[in-house]
């Protein structure tokens, strides 16, 4: 697990060889940059790390600069990224490398030296050899998508690490606000504990009042007032959006997107899949799943299926220029502005 593997590090307790791989590039980023900082020490940088791209670069000089002596410190940091010989992808690079002269080295490494292979590849080739002698000699991370309990110990670890303690409350605020993006969350995270640095305490209020919304956190925010039928307060959230210069066939369609979501978690549910089975099945973060499935609570059946025949039919004119992009999702909203009866649970 990469959280884990972060512990490691931070306690200097190094593997000699590191794979990272996986879909998560924030994660294969932040354990590249979590070595540099506390295998490296001061001016080491300069001398000590070497980095490679092995699809211009064969192994083998790689392996040469690993074996060198470090220059003026302890260790030496070899970074190779796009190792793609550990998988089953065909790439363009020419370059050949000297796989046994790899295999003998991770049998014996360098016992100064951590080299780290990174790439953003969904999976590794199990059935080569050199991908199975890394994963019995060296530590291989698998950067995937942080569950909903691991992205919030992250936020609270983010969070310790500027000097300041956020309350549960303010990171499932955050969290629906801002989503599940670790770039979007640093950025956030980061700009909440400057603006707490005096009070040492992030509370719900605050990020409230302080959190950037993304576009699906809008989307979603406009879907929410759809829910409870309060069409006014949709139609300023979409008026504001438009404001921002944002297309109205991107919001239809992510509206299109949401409801599509609470249609899917609804009918699964009903079919008893629980909710980290109907994300892995509908391949969305879970914590979308589980925003869903508290909207999903306020449908009845036949009421899903009229909004999802307006989406439609609004995604038809858009498609045949039946109505300017504009005035699509307002004859949308006007038309459930039509039915004032709220929202119930089937």
């Amino acid at each position: 697990m990469v959280l884990d593997v972060w512990k490691q590090i931070k306690k200097k307790q190094f593997a000699p060889i590191y794979v990272l791989y996986g879909t998560e590039a924030f994660l294969i980023n932040e354990t590249k940059q979590l070595l540099m900082q506390h295998v490296l020490d001061g001016e080491q940088s300069d001398f000590n790390l070497s980095t490679y791209d092995l699809e211009e670069t064969p192994i083998e000089v790689a392996i040469e600069d690993a074996e060198t002596f470090p220059f003026m410190g302890d260790k030496r940091l070899i970074i190779l990224n796009n190792p793609s010989f550990l998988t089953a992808e065909k790439t363009k690079s020419k370059v050949e490398h000297n796989i046994k002269k790899l295999e003998a080295y991770i049998k014996e490494p360098a016992p100064y030296s951590i080299v780290v292979f990174s790439g953003s590849y969904e999976k590794l080739d199990e059935r080569k050899k050199i991908t199975k002698e890394l994963k019995r000699n060296g530590s291989v991370v698998e950067a995937k998508k942080l569950n909903e309990q691991e992205l919030k110990g992250w936020i609270k670890d983010r969070a310790a690490y500027h000097g300041v303690v956020i309350d549960e409350d303010a990171i499932e605020q955050l969290l629906t606000l801002a989503g599940t993006n670790l770039f979007m969350l640093t950025t956030e995270v980061d700009k909440l504990a400057l603006f707490a640095e005096e009070e040492k305490h992030i509370h719900a209020e605050m990020v409230e009042n302080l959190v950037s919304r993304s576009l699906e956190q809008n989307i979603f925010a406009l879907v929410d007032k759809i829910v409870n039928r309060r069409i006014d307060q949709a139609f300023r959230i979409y008026y504001d959006l438009l404001k921002q210069n944002e297309e109205p066939i991107k919001i239809l369609s992510i509206i299109s997107g949401q409801f599509r979501l609470i249609y899917q978690v609804k009918e699964l549910s009903r079919k008893g899949y629980g909710q980290q089975q109907i994300a892995g099945f509908l391949k969305v973060h879970p914590f979308r799943v589980k925003l869903a499935a508290g909207q999903a609570k306020l449908f009845k059946d036949e009421e899903l299926a009229s909004i999802m025949d307006k989406l439609a039919d609004a995604d038809y004119q858009a498609k045949t220029g039946g109505m300017s992009k504009e005035l699509l999702v307002e004859m949308f909203l006007f038309r459930l502005q039509k039915d004032k009866t709220p929202l119930k649970s089937s």
